[in-house]
């Protein structure tokens, strides 16, 4: 436990050097590809969020969804890819595959769905090759290209506000 404070310490000073480095997009390619980060730890409801999506007109085979989960449990089969603390190094390098092959995904939007600064995620957010990226305004302002004021209980708010700015910005 206490192991987990001194590598959640190192990676934020990392993360805080290469957070000064975000570039903003300019591309006005249309939404096809959407890849969802969540945080479980918070939210469970990510059917119904998925299934807002897919009312929204993303097609469900468009959308790549991976799960973070605070304690992830041996025995435990989870429905989505599912990753941890457990999956970063001390030297603030990502173990997993498929984590890694998430952020190499080269997304047209990143949904990062989680309202509470944790290192591990502000990481994959940051490292992720998504073109445009939407999150709560609750985290850091330099992370996201959109920043949406809710919570994260709200996901109808949040999707319905989300669209709403897509349109205006003529990415749908």
């Amino acid at each position: 436990m206490f192991l987990n404070y001194i590598k959640n310490y190192f990676l934020l000073k990392i993360l805080k050097n290469n957070l000064d480095n975000v570039k903003s997009s300019k591309d006005l390619t249309l939404i096809q590809t959407v890849g969802l980060l969540i945080d479980e730890s918070y939210f469970l409801e990510k059917e119904d969020l998925i299934s807002e999506l897919i009312a929204n007109g993303i097609q469900e085979s468009n959308i790549k969804i991976i799960v973070y989960r605070d304690k992830l449990k041996k025995n435990e089969v989870y429905t989505q890819p599912t990753f941890g603390t457990k999956h970063l190094n001390w030297n603030a390098q990502i173990t997993d595959a498929t984590l890694r092959e998430f952020i190499k995904d080269k997304f047209d939007l990143l949904i990062s769905y989680y309202d509470v600064e944790k290192a591990f995620l502000i990481k994959v957010t940051n490292n992720s090759r998504a073109q445009f990226k939407v999150g709560f305004s609750s985290v850091d302002k330099r992370l996201n290209h959109l920043m949406i004021n809710t919570n994260a209980e709200n996901h109808t708010v949040f999707v319905h506000e989300l669209f709403r700015y897509l349109k205006i910005l003529n990415k749908i």
